[in-house]
């Protein structure tokens, strides 16, 4: 059975970028069942207006509260999942959470737009994500990437399990150095280690080669990472060669 996620949305077609690559491709194959869904269909305003003026004063349009919450309703008929609103007083999106909801069977995605939502609408939401401490145009920019980060990790999205399993943050690191043909691009050649066929010694090398990454690029994830004792000494002989 395909895990269900609706968006709802005032612009439903921005979300036609997940016809294409590997997402379209888990969509045709029926593993995930993607729609939108237009808030504006479901406004009371003969005008289809889904936003008015703030109560108190102050710059800018607030999305009032019905549009939203007959739509969120309406979608519940069919979609029992956690209802998400993308919106910047939630938790910062991180790869944990990615899992989370990877293994949820339905999800309903909410867009806010314009200065925000009708504070009334928080009755009708489960969660609230962030994508960052950073402004966005509308909660649609920051829905495609967090959709994105969960729909690759449902079984069977990707090619094989180890295609997400070493990528960065996936184990709370950053991802070891990659390289592929030719062997000396401009004089700069493919690590001996990794042409040797070892393959104990490939996956040493390159673990320690994502802890360095992590130490030097993202000092904050490397302090979390719990270091094992072999990791310890790994790092040790690579200090002790500088």
């Amino acid at each position: 059975m395909a895990r269900r996620i609706e968006i709802l949305t005032l612009f439903p077609e921005m979300f036609k970028i997940f016809n294409h690559s590997i997402i379209g491709r888990a969509i045709n194959n029926n593993i995930i069942e993607l729609n939108t869904v237009n808030i504006r269909d479901f406004t009371l305003n003969k005008h289809k207006k889904v936003d008015d003026y703030p109560y108190g004063g102050g710059a800018g349009m607030v999305m009032a509260a019905q549009p939203i919450v007959d739509t969120i309703t309406n979608v519940q008929k069919y979609n029992k999942g956690k209802v998400i609103f993308l919106g910047p007083r939630g938790k910062t999106f991180n790869q944990e959470i990615a899992k989370k909801l990877s293994k949820e069977k339905e999800l309903i995605f909410v867009c806010g737009h314009y200065e925000g939502i009708d504070e009334r609408v928080y009755n009708y939401i489960d969660m609230e994500i962030s994508l960052g401490d950073f402004i966005l145009t509308g909660g649609e920019m920051a829905c495609i990437p967090i959709i994105d980060s969960i729909c690759r990790l449902i079984p069977g999205v990707l090619g094989r399990s180890e295609s997400f399993m070493e990528e960065s943050f996936y184990d709370g690191l950053l991802e070891y150095p990659q390289y592929t043909r030719p062997e000396d691009f401009r004089g700069r050649k493919v690590p001996k280690i990794l042409l040797s066929g070892h393959h104990k010694n490939i996956e040493k090398w390159r673990k320690t080669q994502s802890l360095i990454i992590t130490r030097e690029k993202r000092l904050d994830l490397f302090e979390k990472y719990n270091l094992t004792e072999e990791d310890k000494k790994n790092l040790s002989d690579i200090n002790k060669k500088k």
